[in-house]
C-alpha cells in the first residue's frame, strides 16, 4: 500500500471512529511530525488555518493532543499507544450506552404467534453471520450439529467455543472434506465427527460456481442458519429460521438424517 493510500486508510478509519475529517486529518497530520503550529499543520493538511484550531479543541478534549501555550501554539498528538488506547475505550463505551440505551426501550409484542413458526430471516457478512451462530450455540442444551463447507468457518473462536460446550450437550460435527474432518478430530477431541455424503459439500470453490457452502448448524433440531459464500469475493450470505415446525428445519433435519449423520426422531407436541 501506498504512503497517499495509507494516510488516507488512516483518516476514513478514523472518522469511522467518530472524528470528523477535519480532526481526522489534524490528527493524522500532527502523528507524523514531532509537533507544529496550525500554520504548519494547515500546510501538511490541507486542512484551513481557522479550522485547524477547532479541530485540534476537539481532538485536546477526546485525549488525543496536547497543546503548549506559547505564542504561537504548538500542537502534538499524543504517543499512538496512548490514542489508541483511548480510542478504544470511547468506542467501547458507546457500543456499551448503545446496548444499554436499546436494552432500556422495551419491545412492541407481536399478536401472532404462528407467524413465528415459518420465520425465515437472512444475514449478510462473515462477522454478522459468525456472531449470530455463536449465540446461537451459547442457546444450546441438548445437540449442536455443525457441517463445515469451507475450513475458513472454523475459527478459533468457534473451535473455543465448542470445546467449552456443556458435556451433556451432544456435538456432532461434519464435512465434505477429510482433512477437515481430521482438523477436528485434533482440536475438538469431543466431537462426533462424520464425512458428508452431500456432493454439494466435497471441493473446494471455484470461481464458476454460483456459490458454496459456509456452513449448515442446526442446535437443538430448532434453530438453523445456512449460509453459502461467493467464491469471487469471499463474501458470505445466510438464512436463520427457527421453531421444530419451521418449514426450513423440517427439510434440514431430514436432510441430516438421510445418510449424513444418524438422528433420532422428533417427538411432536
Amino acid at each position: 500500500m501506498t504512503s497517499d493510500a495509507t494516510h488516507e486508510e488512516a483518516v476514513s478509519l478514523l472518522q469511522e471512529l467518530g472524528l470528523k475529517e477535519y480532526e481526522a486529518k489534524c490528527f493524522v497530520g500532527l502523528s507524523r511530525m514531532s509537533g507544529g503550529t496550525a500554520k504548519g499543520l494547515s500546510e501538511v493538511t490541507e486542512v484551513p488555518r481557522t479550522r485547524v484550531y477547532d479541530a485540534v479543541r476537539i481532538l485536546e478534549a477526546k485525549g488525543l493532543v496536547e497543546v503548549q501555550h506559547s505564542s504561537p501554539q504548538q500542537f502534538r498528538a499524543v504517543p499512538l499507544s496512548e490514542a489508541t488506547e483511548t480510542l478504544r475505550d470511547q468506542y467501547e463505551n458507546r457500543v456499551e450506552r448503545l446496548q444499554s440505551a436499546l436494552s432500556d426501550i422495551g419491545t412492541i409484542e407481536s399478536d401472532d404467534d404462528e407467524a413465528e413458526l415459518q420465520e425465515v430471516w437472512s444475514l449478510s457478512g462473515s462477522d454478522a453471520i459468525e456472531n449470530r451462530a455463536a449465540a446461537i450455540i451459547d442457546d444450546a442444551t441438548d445437540e449442536v450439529v455443525l457441517v463445515i463447507g469451507t475450513e475458513a468457518i472454523l475459527s478459533d473462536t468457534l473451535i473455543e467455543q465448542l470445546n467449552s460446550l456443556d458435556q451433556g450437550t451432544d456435538l456432532i460435527i461434519g464435512s465434505g472434506s477429510a482433512s477437515i474432518q481430521d482438523r477436528v478430530e485434533q482440536e475438538i477431541p469431543r466431537a462426533t465427527t462424520f464425512l458428508s455424503e452431500l456432493d454439494w459439500l466435497r471441493g473446494e470453490m471455484t470461481p464458476e460456481e454460483d456459490a458454496a457452502v459456509g456452513r449448515l448448524l442446526l442446535v437443538d433440531r430448532s434453530a438453523l442458519l445456512v449460509s453459502s459464500i461467493d467464491p469471487p469475493t469471499g463474501s458470505e450470505q445466510a438464512i436463520f429460521a427457527t421453531g421444530l415446525r419451521n418449514g426450513l428445519i423440517v427439510i434440514a433435519r431430514r436432510l441430516l438424517s438421510q445418510g449424513v449423520v444418524e438422528m433420532t426422531p422428533v417427538e411432536q407436541d
